[in-house]
């Protein structure tokens, strides 16, 4: 990120934003493979465009951003290309956390931690005890994470409590099922986007994107930045959200 020592400026725009965005990153590897390079190039300037769009978020005044870093699936992808990721997501952390910090960004963590190196989990809950208190804007980062794996674990939670005898079988609701998610505080969100032109959620948010607007953008993530983001919240203002009711504009 620029101006490692300037703090994010207030909400600029002159339209209102969504509370909560969320972005699938797709097209790194096609981005790089259309100019004739490694897919780590792709990877690398994707990381880039993170950092300006958690930048172009906490200008606009977005609340809550989530970006799908590293699926459940992505473990199935070449070795050489799993440990370029992951190193990535080691620089990332270990250069920018200390501008994210001074920026009030909170970061956030979801999926499944359990069976990840020590030293990966570790800079994620590092990450998270040290902006635990900011309030400027929350990035959540799903990392291992996979919409139905995260349903799962959540109803194991509540399996077990009524195996224990704490809870009534008849008394299991939906509400009941999203306060064992991963974060159940984190509002669902307004927005997802979709980088790339692909239109499926791909294991994203399952749960929580019951209602959300769907986006899909042809722009690769790499080339992504603050007037793509512009353009879907546009988008996203042109739309009726009904939540199975009435229809209401989803700038008002």
């Amino acid at each position: 990120m620029s101006q490692a020592n300037a703090p994010l400026p207030a909400a600029t725009e002159p339209f209102d934003v969504p509370r909560h965005v969320a972005i699938i990153m797709d097209g790194n590897g096609r981005w790089a493979a259309a100019r004739g390079l490694p897919r780590s190039e792709g990877h690398r300037r994707g990381v880039e465009a993170v950092r300006k769009t958690v930048r172009a978020a906490g200008e606009m005044g977005i609340s809550y951003l989530t970006i799908f870093s590293f699926s459940s699936e992505n473990w199935s992808r070449p070795a050489a290309e799993i440990r370029d990721l992951l190193g990535l997501l080691r620089r990332f952390i270990r250069n920018d956390l200390a501008e994210l910090h001074q920026n009030g960004v909170r970061v956030r963590v979801i999926g499944e931690r359990g069976d990840l190196d020590p030293d990966i989990r570790r800079l994620l809950e590092d990450a998270e005890q040290l902006t635990r208190d900011n309030d400027h804007l929350t990035l959540v980062v799903a990392f291992n994470y996979g919409a139905r794996q995260e349903i799962a674990r959540a109803a194991i939670r509540v399996a077990k409590e009524v195996a224990a005898g704490r809870l009534e079988p008849t008394a299991i609701t939906a509400e009941l099922l999203a306060q064992n998610l991963d974060a159940p505080d984190i509002p669902d969100p307004d927005l997802v986007i979709r980088t790339s032109g692909e239109q499926r959620l791909s294991n994203f948010l399952l749960w929580q994107s019951a209602y959300s607007e769907l986006v899909f953008v042809p722009t690769y993530w790499p080339d992504f930045d603050r007037a793509a983001l512009e353009e879907a919240i546009a988008e996203y203002r042109r739309r009726e959200r009904r939540f199975g009711g009435l229809a209401v504009r989803a700038g008002s």
